[in-house]
C-alpha cells in the first residue's frame, strides 16, 4: 500500500514470497521500481522483518523507516505475564502518544527503569529498533495515526486470510495469487484518504518537520 502526493491510497503490489525473506522483499521493490517508483518513498511503515529492511535500505536509501508500534507493542508483551500486560501496555501508550519526541525518550527510559529488573526480555524487544520507532515526529503531525502503524493493510489481509480458511485450498500459485489482488484491489475501494492530505506535498518538497510542526526556511 502506498500514498500519493493527494493523499489517496493505493495498492502498489501483491507479492507472493519465502518467509518475508530480503530477496522477497527485494523483488518487490525492485517490481516497484520497474513499473515507475523510481523516486525513494519519503517514509515507509513496517512490522520490523529484516528482510524488508534491508531491502528498502538497498533500493531505496533515502527512505526514512518506521517501525509499526501496534507490531511492536504486541511483542513486548508477549515476553511479559498477562498479569502485567494492562498496565505495561499504558506505559509503551505513553511513548508514542506524546506531543514532542523529548517526551517519548524520557517513556523509553521510564519503562526500562520500572522493568528491567524482572522483564529484561520484553525490554531488550523494545530496545530493538528504538531508533525508527519515532520517525512519524519527522512529518507532519496531522499524519501520526496513518505513519504509526500498518494496519491498514493487516485489515486488509485479514480478508484474505479469511477466505483462505473458507475455500481451504487456493489452488495453484497462479490461482492463489489472483485470488489476493482481487481481494485487496476489492478492499482498497474502501479505504479513506490521508488525514490533511495537503500537507503531503510539503514533505515531498523536503520541508523540514520538527515534533510533527513544519520549521520556517531560513533565507540563504
Amino acid at each position: 500500500m502506498g500514498a500519493t502526493a493527494d493523499g489517496k491510497k493505493e495498492l502498489v503490489a501483491v507479492l507472493d514470497g519465502y518467509r518475508e525473506g530480503e530477496q522477497s522483499w527485494s523483488e518487490l521493490s525492485l517490481d516497484l521500481k520497474h513499473r515507475g517508483l523510481t523516486i525513494d518513498p519519503k517514509v515507509a511503515v513496517g512490522d520490523g522483518a529484516l528482510g524488508s529492511r534491508a531491502a528498502l535500505r538497498k533500493i531505496y536509501p533515502a527512505a526514512c523507516e518506521q517501525r509499526c508500534w501496534v507490531h511492536k507493542t504486541a511483542n513486548v508483551l508477549n515476553k511479559m505475564p498477562k498479569s502485567v500486560q494492562p498496565k505495561a501496555k499504558g506505559n509503551l501508550h505513553e511513548t508514542w502518544q506524546a506531543e514532542t519526541k523529548a517526551n517519548p525518550k524520557e517513556a523509553f527510559d521510564a519503562f526500562f527503569e520500572k522493568y528491567q529488573a524482572r522483564y529484561s526480555q520484553a525490554c531488550d524487544c523494545l530496545k530493538k529498533g528504538r531508533s525508527v520507532l519515532l520517525t512519524f515526529y519527522d512529518f507532519p503531525a496531522e499524519h501520526r495515526s496513518h505513519l504509526r502503524t500498518t494496519n491498514p493493510i493487516e485489515s486488509t489481509f485479514a480478508t484474505i486470510r479469511l477466505r483462505q480458511r473458507k475455500t481451504k485450498r487456493s489452488g495453484s500459485r497462479r490461482a492463489s495469487l489472483a485470488m489476493m489482488v482481487k481481494l485487496a484491489e476489492s478492499a482498497s475501494k474502501k479505504w479513506r484518504r490521508l488525514n490533511s492530505h495537503e500537507t503531503i506535498i510539503h514533505a515531498i518538497e523536503g520541508r523540514s518537520f520538527k515534533d510533527g510542526i513544519m520549521q520556517e526556511e531560513i533565507a540563504a
